[in-house]
């Protein structure tokens, strides 16, 4: 079945409702505790296990297997928009499980390397750019 243009309400729908998932549940933990950011923490932590959880249980073989839609729905929708954490770690999972473990570890230091310094790229021109 060509799903079209419908993938993409499919996982906006998913989207939509994992952001509002996050921004709630990362909002209510960190209420709790100022120390460390630990809605953060638990929103990463929870998205990657649903992330592994829905790619086994949806997976042909899979305890529930789904259809494209449901899966697009579930991982790149729903996950996707909860954390995008969960995308990166699936990735990375599956790569090493391809037994391309160079390939995993460059992964995770290329987007650990990466997003630390263009994260502080951005913070500086965006100071930079402040109008005086």
């Amino acid at each position: 079945m060509q799903l079209g243009w419908k993938i993409y309400l499919v996982v906006l729908l998913g989207g939509a409702l994992g952001s509002i998932a996050r921004y709630a549940l990362a909002g209510w933990i960190a209420g709790k505790s100022n120390t460390f950011p630990w809605g953060i923490f638990a929103v990463n932590a929870l998205g990657c296990f649903l992330m592994g959880w829905f790619y086994g249980v949806t997976s042909p073989s899979g305890a529930l297997p789904a259809t494209p839609a449901v899966r697009a729905f579930l991982m790149i929708g729903l996950c996707g928009g909860f954390t995008t954490m969960s995308s990166f770690t699936l990735q990375t999972v599956l790569l090493a499980m391809e037994n391309r473990p160079y390939s995993a570890v460059f992964n995770i230091g290329l987007s650990l390397v990466a997003g630390l310094i263009l994260t502080w790229l951005g913070i500086m021109l965006s100071h930079w750019s402040k109008p005086s």
